[in-house]
């Protein structure tokens, strides 16, 4: 007899093969993580060895937080940070709760009304809403210069509501069968079987909206004023534009050179969510391709 093929991808890989790969992993690394050390250093840097390197420091001699301290001392960044903050915290609950309510009546077979909803729900993922009509809503609305108008535009994400919809289809129905012979409602269903059962659905789902909300910038140069500005919006503009930064978002006295605190503004963006994930990316391949093969 002879001996059996095995598929391409059962074989031990070649040495050269392992290498190329190696390089190639350590390459992309250095292009991730060089930038960033670079900002994070020369945040840390002094103004005068800020100077001396012409702008760019890629590891402090004298690491010092004067930027830090000049940032959040009163200025811009400090109310930018505490509303960023609360528009992720509250956005992200608000999102989350709307949308597992939906998700889950929308998952159940016979809910009057679901299949127009849901093809309703589809053709705002397919032909979104232009930036005029969206201006014209939130102003008719009264919720021009509130944060309502960063949060309640994007309530639901239809990405989202897709894939914890297919989460919810994916249970077994006899434990919804089980749940109602014991006399449980809609409501006792969703908390006592169905979230239990969605932590890993729930957690990426929450990571996106939180990320969004937390990056989001383009709806607060449009609803809101520059004295309520989240994070994001300020490192567009001070940052990113360079327009007036050091007196416009730091504390009074600043003496450390604009670079540094651009790059200290730009690490207080960045860092919560570098925080956060590594915590939920366990998550990810079970909480989005469950749900997303299973729409």
């Amino acid at each position: 007899m002879s001996a059996q093929v095995r598929p391409g991808w059962m074989e031990k890989p070649k040495p050269f093969t392992q290498a190329a790969k190696a390089v190639a992993l350590a390459v992309v690394v250095l292009l991730v993580c060089v930038p960033f050390l670079v900002i994070v250093s020369t945040s840390l840097a002094s103004t005068d060895e800020v100077v001396a390197n012409g702008g760019w420091v890629l590891w402090p001699t004298e690491p010092s937080l004067d930027a830090y301290r000049d940032i959040l001392d009163g200025g811009i960044v400090t109310h930018a940070l505490g509303v960023s903050a609360g528009v992720t915290l509250a956005g992200t609950l608000l999102s989350l709760a709307c949308t597992v309510t939906l998700a889950y009546a929308l998952s159940r077979p016979g809910v009057f009304g679901g299949r127009p909803v849901l093809l309703l729900v589809l053709f705002t993922f397919l032909f979104p809403p232009g930036m005029i009509p969206s201006f014209l809503l939130v102003k008719e609305l009264g919720l021009l210069d509130s944060y309502a108008s960063l949060v309640l535009p994007v309530l639901v994400n239809v990405f989202n509501l897709v894939v914890l919809r297919g989460f919810f289809q994916g249970i077994p129905e006899e434990l919804y069968e089980a749940a109602r012979l014991d006399g449980a409602g809609d409501w006792r269903v969703l908390f006592s079987v169905v979230l239990p059962l969605s932590k890993a659905a729930l957690a990426v789902v929450g990571l996106f909206y939180a990320v969004a909300y937390w990056n989001s910038w383009f709806y607060a140069s449009l609803y809101l004023e520059s004295d309520h500005w989240p994070l994001q919006q300020v490192l567009r503009t001070y940052v990113v534009a360079g327009s007036g930064l050091t007196d416009a978002t730091t504390g009074e006295g600043t003496v450390t050179a604009p670079q540094t605190v651009q790059m200290a503004v730009l690490v207080i963006a960045t860092v919560p969510i570098l925080l956060v994930y590594p915590f939920l990316q366990k998550y990810f391949t079970k909480g989005v391709l469950t749900g997303a093969i299973k729409s």
